[in-house]
């Protein structure tokens, strides 16, 4: 059950609130290009949601509590101990993690990209009102 094993909750917890930050991240990117926006915030995803194994030592001599952690974490923890298998097999995922984000978010742009004829009709269509504008807007009667 989700209640009794506090892992799953941590990580359900996690993941819940990575979610509220995926939103905020892709409103804060609002104001930049369709294509930029969709690639920085699936990049930022790829490195919240990327996990990577870790072991600590315990107290008694020769054991080691391993899990899974997400991998920035692993990274700085790894970073911040001078543990460097930590900090590589934790930036390894992490890089991983951001590849296959920034994969994702160009896979969506790519599949959502308007079609060559809609640009051609979209391109037809502001020609048309360019026209209409330098001449003027006529003025059109009511007909009754």
């Amino acid at each position: 059950m989700l209640v009794e094993e506090s892992m799953s909750l941590l990580w359900a917890s996690y993941y819940a609130i990575s979610l509220l930050v995926f939103v905020a991240v892709y409103l804060t990117f609002i104001i930049l290009p369709r294509f930029l926006r969709l690639l920085l915030t699936w990049i930022i995803a790829g490195a919240m949601w990327a996990p990577a194994r870790f072991s600590l030592p315990l107290v008694e001599e020769g054991e080691f509590y391993t899990g899974w952690a997400p991998a920035a974490m692993v990274a700085a923890v790894g970073f911040l101990e001078n543990n460097t298998s930590a900090f590589k097999e934790g930036l390894l995922w992490l890089l991983m993690g951001v590849a296959l984000g920034a994969l994702i978010g160009l896979a969506i742009w790519w599949l959502r990209r308007p079609s060559p004829d809609a640009r051609a009709d979209a391109a037809s269509l502001t020609s048309t009102q360019a026209a209409e504008d330098t001449k003027g807007v006529q003025r059109q009667e009511p007909v009754l």
